[in-house]
């Protein structure tokens, strides 16, 4: 199934957590034929594979040859939002309260206003042990309300405090009622047995082609679960042989990846080596395919924006619907090389989509991804790439509807070189 724009909504409106990323990744993979290890079990020589670490997956296809190289393509499955606090509930003035606070570098003033669902994880006690429940509510359950313009000090806007001003009301009334209580009947599991809890907000709008023509794609969480779906399709149709293609998407990217599952973790090195191992080769056979292997860190990128142009580097126009974006920053904040850049460059021409080139203004702090820490964990030449895109860590985001075909042909060209 070639990469679509209608197939992106429908890949973010299933995928509201992480946790949901992984399911709906894992799922399409499941359906073209994949199977699902453990970690902790010894693994075949070659096939059509991936395992899950909470939040984060890896894939790969192994014909069985242990010295071909790797071809990786990453992305991130978490986005900024607002996520619930461990005692979530206060009562204020007569509302019933949720507090929550923000994840990553959440755009806060996009959350207010907005008819908010929930969704994640819930840890619950089974017998001696414990099982992990996904829950989503697609209902408008949850709203954090802006305060009134009469009410500001200063009309021209308001400070938002995280602390304060992010929580969202859910009722109404000073009783005792609890929300993990609610929650837990709605994944009809007894709250006395909820142990951990890993839950967020998300936007229940549905994703939707936007612009007179259609030629947008307006949704949240673009960044980063369009290039999941791109690499995820890309992944798909690329076919072992001369190179073991790797799809690894990683939680937590953007509270900066140092957790068990994030890009900082061992996951990547541990399943490439693993894979090499179960093809029958040693460590130094892993070890000499890292040279010749290379990662492409897939993440979205600045669109010029119209109404603040000045805030773009002068000569690097971007725009959407012209292809995927190389992005170089030489104080290493992307992992691009000229020898990397090369690659994608040549991926691209294979693809026959055009190549747009990005670096951020040297007056402006610029953003990482996960392709520095990937490049510097394993020793793989490692390229920083995505599509380009409008109002990046907003709640809703905006991107090109022909760029979902390109990025994701770029990103099976990258996977299947020459």
């Amino acid at each position: 199934m070639a990469a679509s724009p209608h197939g992106l909504c429908e890949f973010i409106d299933s995928s509201p957590s992480p946790f949901h990323v992984c399911r709906s990744a894992a799922d399409r993979l499941l359906a073209a034929g994949f199977t699902e290890l453990s970690e902790s079990d010894p693994w075949p020589a070659s096939g059509d594979h991936f395992v899950v670490r909470a939040g984060s997956l890896i894939a790969w296809r192994s014909g069985g040859e242990k010295g071909v190289p790797f071809r990786v393509v990453g992305a991130h499955t978490d986005s900024p939002n607002l996520r619930v606090k461990q005692h979530p509930d206060r009562f204020v003035a007569g509302w019933q309260i949720v507090a929550l606070q923000p994840y990553g570098g959440a755009w806060l003033n996009s959350w207010l206003d907005r008819d908010l669902g929930l969704s994640g994880r819930l840890s619950v006690r089974s017998g001696s042990g414990i099982e992990h429940h996904l829950i989503r509510i697609d209902e408008p359950i949850l709203r954090v309300p802006q305060l009134a313009i009469h009410l500001s000090e200063d009309r021209k806007g308001v400070e938002l405090n995280p602390q304060r001003h992010v929580n969202a009301v859910w009722g109404v009334g000073s009783g005792s009622r609890s929300f993990l209580t609610y929650v837990a009947a709605r994944a009809d599991v007894d709250v006395e047995d909820v142990l951990g809890a890993d839950l967020m907000t998300h936007d229940i709008n549905p994703s939707r082609l936007a612009g007179v023509d259609g030629e947008l794609v307006s949704a949240p969480r673009l960044d980063n679960q369009a290039t999941c779906y791109a690499g995820l399709e890309g992944f798909l149709a690329a076919a072992p042989g001369a190179i073991t293609p790797v799809l690894v998407l990683f939680d937590h990217e953007e509270v900066g990846s140092q957790s068990d599952h994030g890009a900082q973790s061992d996951l990547l090195p541990t399943v490439l080596e693993r894979i090499t191992l179960a093809e029958g080769g040693g460590r130094e056979d892993f070890l000499r395919r890292l040279p010749e292997s290379m990662v492409a860190s897939g993440d979205m990128a600045h669109a010029t924006h119209p109404n603040y142009p000045e805030r773009h580097e002068p000569g690097h126009l971007i725009e959407v619907n012209a292809g995927p974006v190389l992005k170089v920053q030489p104080n290493l904040r992307y992992a691009t090389d000229g020898r990397t850049a090369a690659a994608f460059a040549l991926a691209c021409e294979q693809a026959g989509v055009a190549l747009q080139r990005y670096e951020h203004r040297a007056d402006l702090p610029c953003g990482s991804t996960i392709g520095p820490m990937t490049a510097a964990g394993t020793g793989i030449p490692t390229v920083d790439v995505g599509a380009a895109q409008l109002a990046m860590h907003s709640a809703r985001e905006v991107m090109g509807a022909a760029d979902v075909a390109a990025y994701s042909s770029a990103l099976q060209a990258f996977l299947s070189p020459g």
